[in-house]
């Protein structure tokens, strides 16, 4: 959980930094499910910016269903960056829906490999609404992410998870 500050002060150098978040640069494609449906999900991560911020485009092809038989193409656009005054990563998320979701690293596992972050706010949708991105590497190719939902007042629950291989 500390591991990003201590790397902020022990070296203060971007690629020090980023180094929880290197293993997502790439291109990757998978499935998804949840409350929306069944899904294929393409995702490209990189670095912009001159390295100081991580950008993830992601689409989700939603297939037909009951509640929505034509099917749904989701898009959203995410930015990492290392807010250096709080020393804490945040993730902002633009949704084609018109959402924006800010984000906080709230955790990051010791092995690095489960990291979770917490909304802040949330744009676009009635207050107390809360959301939480949980990423978890299952192994240097695959990893799955979870977006959980909470209504005012609610807990958690699981809204979709998707699970992403590397593509070659």
């Amino acid at each position: 959980m500390f591991l990003p500050v201590l790397l902020f002060a022990q070296a203060g150098k971007k690629e020090v930094i980023w180094a929880p978040f290197k293993f997502f640069v790439g291109r990757w494609e998978g499935t998804g499910s949840g409350q929306p449906g069944a899904s294929k999900v393409e995702r490209e991560y990189r670095f912009v910016l001159g390295g100081k911020f991580l950008k993830a485009e992601n689409k989700s092809t939603y297939e037909p269903q009951e509640d929505n038989p034509k099917g749904e193409v989701h898009q959203d656009l995410g930015l990492f960056s290392f807010d250096s005054a709080r020393k804490k990563f945040v993730l902002r998320q633009f949704h084609a829906e018109g959402f924006i979701n800010q984000y906080v690293l709230d955790s990051l596992s010791t092995n690095g490999r489960t990291i979770s972050f917490t909304t802040e706010s949330i744009e676009n949708i009635p207050a107390g609404w809360r959301a939480k991105e949980t990423y978890r590497i299952l192994s240097d190719s695959e990893f799955v992410e979870t977006f959980s939902l909470a209504a005012p007042g609610k807990e958690f629950e699981m809204y979709s998870e998707n699970r992403l291989k590397r593509k070659k």
